[in-house]
């Protein structure tokens, strides 16, 4: 059966919370979950599948700043700190090790 893992991380990129969903399930169920575990976060760093409307409209009202990447069907781009997205890396390096644990 194939899952998916959603994790909150610290910004050393260490799992906090995990959530695991069927594969079929899309990926905004498992990150609404998660959004209730990152009230101590002040980013959400996620890469562009996750750029949906509802989910960067619920980061500001749990005062976490969203740095997504727009996605490229999107009409209007998106504005977000580059810099910072790029240390997303870190979090997708935690993901590698526990598929290898």
């Amino acid at each position: 059966m194939n899952t998916k893992v959603h994790a909150v991380t610290d910004a050393s990129g260490r799992p906090l919370s995990l959530f695991m969903t069927a594969g079929q399930v899309s990926d905004y169920t498992g990150a609404a979950v998660l959004l209730d575990d990152s009230l101590k976060s002040q980013w959400l760093l996620d890469n562009r599948g996750y750029n949906a409307d509802w989910f960067i409209d619920a980061s500001p009202a749990k005062r976490i700043r969203a740095c997504i990447s727009g996605r490229k069907s999107r009409f209007e781009p998106v504005k977000y700190d580059k810099r910072r997205y790029r240390r997303r890396s870190r979090i997708e390096i935690m993901f590698e090790r526990l598929k290898d644990w």
